[in-house]
């Protein structure tokens, strides 16, 4: 019998600066409510979903910078979403910007996601690996990419949850790119990678890739599943926010690498697909067989420190 699992993509619009988070926990909750009413288990929801991309800002103020951030999940702007999960019973991932206080007042910043059981129980946590943009003001930017400055990379690895029926894996927007993060999640099991992006149209260090930027979003998550047997469902903050436009394409992607259902536009959209867990069965076996064709005596390069 068939491990089928309805996942929903849900794709938000922009968020404004000023947008309570609250207003932003409304939005989802009825994209949940719709998700369940069309038979989802799980939602996938973006990165960093209860508030504006704010690395696009140069935060001098660090009681500013602070306020996008949240200490505990869940906290109570979000507990409603936990709290409809339970009521639904309809699982979720969620990304957010975490501010975690240390005992001689040091604070550690990432940029995480968890993921929620039916229950409203969170069963897992994640940490963004890859860090894009850069550490330093550059006023040259038309918006800056600061990631670098107001995140630390992630300190948990990329581990693998067994949750839904299957085992779920977690990563954020720029992991999306990285063959290491499908191909370590591959190595143990992992049937099915959640991820929030928040994309621009437009990268200011390299404009001439602009037109690539649709066909780079989903290349890296197609090759991402295809070649580690897995299914993937991308999922986008998209529209213009703040002045920024943002890529859409929220799309849920089979372990073949075919796309299977994406959204349309760039607002609040819900998109569902049954994904068979067992699928990733048709390339672990008969294409990437770990266990039979792998040679990581050949790989030593892939791990090697950094110069």
């Amino acid at each position: 019998m068939a491990r089928k699992l309805a996942v929903a993509a849900a794709q938000m619009g922009p968020i404004a600066r000023e947008e309570s988070r609250q207003s932003c926990v409304a939005r989802m909750s009825e994209m949940m409510r719709e998700a369940h009413a069309r038979g989802a288990k799980v939602v996938v929801f973006p990165e960093l979903a209860l508030t504006s991309f704010f690395p696009r800002w140069y935060l001098e103020d660090e009681a500013e910078l602070d306020a996008f951030y949240e200490t505990e999940m869940p906290n109570a702007a979000a507990r409603p979403l936990f709290e409809l999960a339970a009521e639904l019973g309809v699982g979720f991932y969620l990304g957010y910007a975490e501010l975690v206080r240390e005992p001689g007042g040091g604070k550690r910043r990432f940029n995480t996601s968890v993921l929620v059981n039916g229950r409203g129980e969170i069963v897992g946590k994640y940490r963004k690996v890859h860090l894009p943009g850069h550490a330093e003001h550059e006023p040259w930017r038309p918006f800056q990419h600061l990631e670098k400055a107001y995140f630390e990379p992630g300190d948990l690895g990329f581990p693998v949850f067994e949750a839904f029926g299957g085992r779920m894996g977690m990563c954020i927007c720029n992991d999306r790119r990285w063959p290491e993060t499908y191909r370590v999640m591959g190595l143990q099991g992992v049937e099915l990678v959640m991820l929030g992006y928040n994309t621009p149209t437009h990268n200011p260090p390299v404009p001439e890739h602009d037109h690539l930027m649709w066909f780079h979003n989903h290349l890296s998550m197609q090759a991402g599943a295809y070649q580690n047997g897995n299914w993937v469902v991308g999922v986008a903050k998209a529209g213009r926010e703040e002045g920024c436009d943002l890529i859409g394409q929220s799309a849920i992607v089979a372990p073949t690498g075919e796309i299977v259902a994406m959204a349309q536009g760039v607002g609040d959209e819900v998109v569902v697909a049954d994904c068979d867990l067992d699928r990733c069965d048709e390339i672990r076996r008969q294409i990437f067989d770990f266990a039979l064709h792998r040679q990581p005596q050949h790989y030593g390069l892939i791990a090697a420190p950094k110069e």
